[in-house]
């Protein structure tokens, strides 16, 4: 299976969030910021004509002598979208998911050596899992030219999620993926407003940011969980190279000594900035890891320190 039983477990303790919970179709199992007539009370407020009497409480206007009408949370599901960049660039690196067992017996989720498209997939179905047993309304997308046909749900509850790990495990990345149009699209057509959260590496010519927009506009907030692998953080190169795009085939001639060591971290530091600038001002959460990174990690430390998960 895509996931250990024990890694599943520990994500039985998380919840995914949104800052803003939009009103859900069904009554689900987190509380909204709208009240509303459920059992969970939240606070009182001042009779005014027309209140249903039976909201007042009596208790208090006994004692009191003025009348008080309770307020109930309203509890609703969550629209989450899990959108997968499955683009040929994802399918970079070697080794596949592992788990590593500790003195105690514990397992702990671990990435894979730098695989993007394994570790892309683990935290997808490690996403789709908690927003199933949340009773979230699920929906996964996988993003290429055939979209259409590439998409999981919308589902709701426990029950489904072996299906979508089945699901997952039968992907394969390959191709080029604009995700400028992709993302346009899921936000065109991709549902009630909710959490989106994006996996990818972001390797796009077409760029990233007018989709992020779209999905902003349309009312989604939004994460991205940018991948790379070890070997892009710190390629493992020198010398005289002539080096293919995995997407087009398109070779390149380099020369890689120290200072074009140097330059391309830098590089690669001022991009990841600028993700980070651009996700902050459309209030989208930027995740950046590396597939060495443990997935339970981002899971329980991460996404919570970011506020997508509690």
């Amino acid at each position: 299976m895509i996931l250990d039983e024990g890694f599943l477990r520990k994500l039985e303790q998380l919840s995914l969030v949104a800052a803003r919970v939009r009103p859900g179709q069904t009554v689900g199992e987190r509380r909204s910021t709208k009240r509303g007539t459920s059992v969970e009370f939240a606070d009182y407020r001042d009779y005014v004509q027309g209140d249903d009497l039976r909201r007042v409480d009596w208790n208090i206007y006994a004692r009191l002598e003025r009348p008080y009408v309770k307020l109930f949370e309203e509890e609703e599901d969550l629209a989450v979208h899990v959108l997968l960049d499955s683009s040929g660039s994802m399918d970079w690196g070697e080794g596949a998911g592992e788990t590593e067992r500790h003195g105690d017996g514990e397992t702990e989720g671990q990435g894979g050596e730098g695989n993007k498209w394994v570790y892309a997939r683990q935290l997808a179905a490690a996403l789709g899992y908690v927003a199933l047993i949340s009773g979230d309304r699920l929906a996964v997308a996988c993003l290429q030219s055939r979209i259409s046909s590439l998409q999981f749900g919308p589902v709701r509850g426990r029950g489904h999620a072996l299906r979508l790990f089945e699901w997952l495990e039968s992907l394969e990345a390959e191709g080029t993926t604009d995700l400028n149009a992709a993302l346009r699209a899921c936000a065109i057509s991709g549902g009630r407003a909710g959490l989106v959260i994006l996996i990818s590496d972001l390797f796009s010519p077409a760029g990233y940011v007018e989709g992020l927009t779209a999905l902003a506009a349309r009312g989604h907030e939004v994460a991205v969980v940018h991948v790379l692998s070890p070997d892009e953080v710190e390629p493992p190169l020198g010398g005289d190279l002539r080096l293919l795009d995995v997407e087009t085939g398109d070779p390149q001639e380099v020369t890689i000594d120290g200072g074009v060591r140097t330059l391309y971290r830098r590089r690669l530091e001022d991009w990841r900035d600028e993700i980070r600038a651009t996700c902050r001002a459309r209030n989208a959460h930027y995740i950046p890891v590396t597939t060495d990174t443990p997935y339970d990690r981002v899971m329980l430390y991460d996404l919570r320190r970011e506020g997508v998960a509690r």
